[in-house]
């Protein structure tokens, strides 16, 4: 997830962030199970602020020493393209440049990272401490209107794409968009669809519209992930997060859905926060637009994003609220569809206290331990259950 008021510079510090005080068994089973995180936001941090992640780089959420700190295995990095630079043209070459990095990390660190494209080969390259890394792009934007690039990026080791982001697009109507232009999937987003199962990318419903999610489970033969949603139970009217019906859909097609941490999907006041800044971020760009058609200079958006900011302070949360989510999801769709999809690095800070970074899974731990949450459970949330849909997806493909 970006925000556009996310790249203001105005993330949280975390150099002063304590190591996970969990305890010794939340640990233990926190470096024995495998950890999938669907959800890091690394790469375009990367353009933004160049930083090498192979060491200790405190004003980041992810990194190598943290990541071995938390028994994070398998990060899905976010190729991230906004929709202002779908309208540019720019989309591809900047989603080309995000997977370069990923490879370049890699090619730094070759003892600490490698690119992860199959599950079949999970525990082959994690031997040694290596942390493992897999391209999951936020956006369709890149393909553009050429279907052919589905199969570029899955050369490149992309292995979900999120349809559409904070606006509509070619593929798919966003949750975000105040006005629907398709009312679901495009008529060339069933196309997507079809391709990304033939080639064995997981379909990722985060960020889409509810009726473009109904459209995918139509079309789509093989299960389904939300990469990193919360459940809009605790969060009414915000579209964004998925609701108990479709969690339900997803669940029944055998898909899971990844929980998200970051506190304007989780904390309700922040939610609401986040549905009035679209909101308020469509008429500011009206304005904007009604000033230019007459020639007149046009507002800052920096400066409207700021102020928003500042009048909208980010309410403190706990890990409670994460754990509330888990609960509710586990309960309502049971614990095999259930995941976890953090978007650290993407919330410009905006998390639970006891959930600041990759080295703070343990602390989850605890606490799903503590709500008696079984071991062998704890291990499909943490992973088991992405791992298994992807090697479904894959099985798909192959056939």
């Amino acid at each position: 997830m970006r925000f556009r008021f996310a790249a203001l510079g105005l993330s949280l510090s975390l150099a002063a962030i304590p190591a996970s005080a969990a305890s010794d068994a939340a640990q233990r089973l926190a470096h024995d199970a495998i950890i999938v995180d669907t959800h890091i936001d690394a790469p375009s941090m990367l353009l933004s602020h160049w930083d090498d992640l192979g060491v200790a780089t405190p004003g980041k959420e992810f990194d190598y020493p943290r990541a071995r700190q938390g028994g994070l295995d398998v990060a899905f990095m976010s190729i991230y393209t906004s929709p202002d630079e779908d309208a540019a043209g720019t989309a591809w070459q900047k989603a080309n440049t995000q997977i370069d990095a990923v490879e370049a990390m890699v090619g730094r660190h070759p003892d600490k990272f490698a690119i992860l494209r199959s599950p079949a080969d999970l525990e082959r390259l994690r031997k040694g401490g290596r942390v493992l890394l897999t391209p999951g792009m936020e956006n369709g934007a890149p393909i553009g209107d050429d279907l052919s690039k589905l199969a570029a990026l899955q050369a490149r080791g992309v292995r979900y794409i999120t349809l559409a982001h904070s606006a509509n697009n070619r593929i798919a109507d966003s949750s975000y968009a105040r006005d629907k232009k398709w009312g679901g999937l495009s008529p060339f987003g069933e196309q997507v669809v079809a391709e990304m199962n033939r080639l064995g990318i997981m379909v990722d419903v985060s960020h889409i519209s509810d009726d473009a999610v109904r459209d995918v489970l139509r079309v789509t033969d093989v299960p389904v992930i939300a990469s990193h949603s919360g459940m809009r139970h605790f969060t009414q009217g915000f579209e964004r997060n998925i609701s108990d019906e479709l969690a339900l859909a997803v669940a029944k097609e055998g898909g899971v859905v990844q929980l998200v941490f970051g506190t304007g999907f989780v904390n309700p006041q922040a939610a609401s926060d986040t549905q009035a800044y679209f909101i308020a971020e469509a008429a500011f760009d009206q304005e904007n637009a009604k000033l230019a058609a007459a020639g007149k200079p046009v507002k800052s958006k920096d400066a409207f994003d700021k102020e928003w900011e500042l009048a909208h302070p980010s309410p403190e949360t706990h890990i409670d609220a994460v754990l509330d989510q888990i609960d509710y999801a586990v309960k309502l769709i049971g614990v095999d569809h259930v995941g976890i999809g953090s978007d650290f690095d993407g919330v410009s800070g905006h998390l639970p206290v006891e959930l600041r970074s990759v080295a703070d899974y343990p602390n989850l731990v605890e606490g799903l331990q503590k709500r008696g949450h079984s071991d062998a459970d704890i291990r499909k949330i943490l992973g088991g259950n992405l791992l298994r849909v992807w090697t479904q997806v894959e099985k798909a493909a192959k056939r």
